[in-house]
């Protein structure tokens, strides 16, 4: 009977043993498996991430930063902006535009895209939105975005590294050209607002008061690396320039000694606009501004060379450039 109860046991033992070994080679082959799903799950995730990253690097190698500076304010530079940026769109390409000025915001007013930002890049910094919930697509032109820095009643500033992160995030979205509207003024929300830019252009006026701070404003440019500056003079008069009550376009280029993208006449048409929160490009029946804004926009893009002046119908092209813009 002894004997019997003890083989019963062995019997039992070995049952376990090998009910033990089963379970002990089933969970083995289970997790084996698992972790071989794991590492190629991990593997397709980064060939993945890295074929983002190489797409992403490509968008931002294939983008232009370029700042919308002027020095003083009240010359056109938000305007230039606006117009500047929906002209490139209507040529087909990506373009983000982005209103640098810290609680002095007007670039959504020109336009007409006030009533619908939600976020800023001061809440894309503090982590309560994504870059995409910020940026706002116009409804005429999809291709065209704006990125408000601030609301108007925030008054701190970006830092230098918070902007140039920005423009690379937008930038690795595809976006082809990026704006940025500058604060007036040369205090640290200027220099944090161009360290992103490869590019600048300065709006002036005829004006010596303009000129004098767009001559210290290409200074600072230069002073930081930027040396690809082009000149844009605005509110052109050329009854004025006519009865030398006002300098010439040629006048300013040769005293900032910068070279020229345009020269845009002055327009009544620029408060209208301004109003309707419709840039002086989308009018069915476009103002001389509107036509010298597309063309500058064409010489910005690098495809055109040439200058237009509608300002006198009947003259020549060359002619009316020489006689009404250059004096």
């Amino acid at each position: 009977m002894s004997r019997l109860l003890k083989s019963k046991r062995r019997a039992t033992k070995s049952i376990a043993t090998v009910f033990v070994l089963q379970s002990f080679c089933k969970s083995f082959i289970m997790t084996t498996f698992s972790n071989q799903q794991e590492r190629q799950q991990y593997t397709d995730s980064s060939e993945t991430l890295s074929d983002v990253s190489q797409s992403e690097t490509t968008n931002i190698k294939n983008s232009r930063t370029i700042v919308v500076t002027s020095g003083k304010g009240g010359v056109g530079k938000t305007t230039a902006t606006a117009n500047l940026g929906m002209s490139i769109a209507r040529l087909g390409y990506r373009v983000a535009l982005i209103d640098a000025d810290i609680g002095l915001r007007n670039l959504d007013l020109l336009l007409g895209l006030e009533n619908r930002i939600l976020y800023t890049a001061m809440d894309i910094l503090d982590g309560q939105c994504r870059l995409d919930q910020a940026l706002i697509r116009d409804k005429r032109w999809k291709n065209l975005s704006l990125l408000s820095i601030s609301k108007n009643r925030q008054r701190y500033n970006v830092t230098r590294k918070n902007m140039e992160n920005l423009v690379k995030s937008i930038a690795s979205l595809g976006y082809q050209f990026v704006l940025v509207d500058c604060p007036a003024g040369i205090d640290v929300g200027f220099i944090n607002a161009i360290s992103p830019a490869q590019e600048a252009l300065i709006v002036t006026t005829p004006e010596i008061t303009a000129i004098r701070d767009a001559d210290r404003v290409a200074g600072l440019l230069e002073a930081n690396g930027i040396y690809n500056v082009k000149l844009l003079v605005n509110r052109v008069r050329p009854d004025m320039i006519q009865r030398n009550d006002m300098m010439s376009v040629r006048d300013v280029q040769e005293m900032l000694g910068i070279p020229l993208l345009g020269a845009i006449p002055e327009d009544n048409h620029v408060i209208i606009s301004t109003n309707r929160g419709e840039p002086l490009v989308l009018k069915k029946k476009l103002t001389l501004s509107g036509i010298a804004f597309e063309n500058a926009a064409r010489r910005l893009i690098g495809k055109q060379d040439y200058f237009i002046d509608l300002t006198t119908p009947y003259k020549g092209v060359f002619q009316k450039v020489q006689q009404l813009f250059f004096g």
